[in-house]
């Protein structure tokens, strides 16, 4: 009668077996976060600079003055992308130290 019904409905008369899913591990990397740091009309160009130099890790001089550069011919320079936490960080330092800062940003 099972098999009957089976037929008529459309049914399978079997166990359907789904693959174990319990075991498989799917990864997310975090995204990333961009520091941006805007134009102003009232932080000098030395200041600037000096900020990036001693907030940002591993920033140079050179790199510190390319991107002061861009902050004021292009408005904005991304100055770091990185994970959440110390993109939060350096953007509280760089905002507390006088520099005008767009909102984080996922990269």
């Amino acid at each position: 009668m099972v098999t009957r019904l089976a037929a008529i409905y459309g049914m399978a008369t079997a166990p359907t077996v789904t693959p174990d899913r319990v075991n498989q591990v799917t990864r997310k990397t975090y995204p990333n976060y961009k520091v941006i740091v805007l134009n102003d009309d009232f932080n000098t160009f030395q200041h600037v600079a000096e900020c990036l130099l001693k907030y940002i890790p591993g920033m140079s001089s050179d790199r510190a003055w390319d991107l002061t550069n861009q902050i004021h011919h292009e408005g904005q320079a991304i100055v770091w992308v990185g994970p959440q936490e110390p993109a939060e960080l350096y953007h509280q330092q760089l905002r507390r130290a006088g520099l005008t800062m767009a909102p984080l940003e996922a990269a």
